[in-house]
């Protein structure tokens, strides 16, 4: 599996006036997709409900102007992705990779490292900053109360 730039999608603000929210999706709801060709042919497929969240999610972000992007959890991504995911330089990612906190796989000469493995450091760091910013606000109570 090859990485690929991840191509972000995104309404106009024309499209966006126009299309209307899907309304809150309860148990025992239905999706349904329609789809009208060219030439009058029709289409109906059946969204299954484990996939209705998504698209409800997907739709929701896109009507408030956001872009998104469609990715696998078996997404290959290159150091420059893991980077942007992650928040850090590439040169902390590859520092990351070589340590063994993430894992990777050459592809030639470049590393590649799965979108699972990434976001599965990106929450270890993020939960080993709030133990720190929890810390350091620990610290700065007994400082104001005790004089330290």
């Amino acid at each position: 599996m090859a990485s690929q730039i991840i191509h972000f999608a995104g309404l106009s603000d024309r499209d966006r006036m126009a299309a209307s929210p899907l309304p809150k999706l309860t148990a025992g709801d239905r999706l349904e997709l329609h789809v009208h060709q060219e030439g009058g042919r029709e289409h109906k497929l059946s969204i299954p409900p484990s996939a209705a969240a998504a698209v409800e999610a997907l739709l929701a972000h896109m009507l408030r102007g956001e872009r998104v992007a469609l990715l696998t959890e078996e997404q290959e991504l290159s150091p420059t992705e893991a980077s942007a995911i992650l928040g850090i330089s590439r040169p902390l990612v590859v520092l990351r990779m070589d340590r063994g906190d993430l894992p990777f796989r050459y592809v030639g000469k470049h590393r590649r490292a799965l979108l699972k493995d990434v976001l599965a450091l990106k929450t270890r760091l993020d939960t080993r900053q709030a133990a720190m910013d929890a810390l350091a606000e620990d610290t700065e109570n007994l400082i104001q109360t005790h004089g330290l």
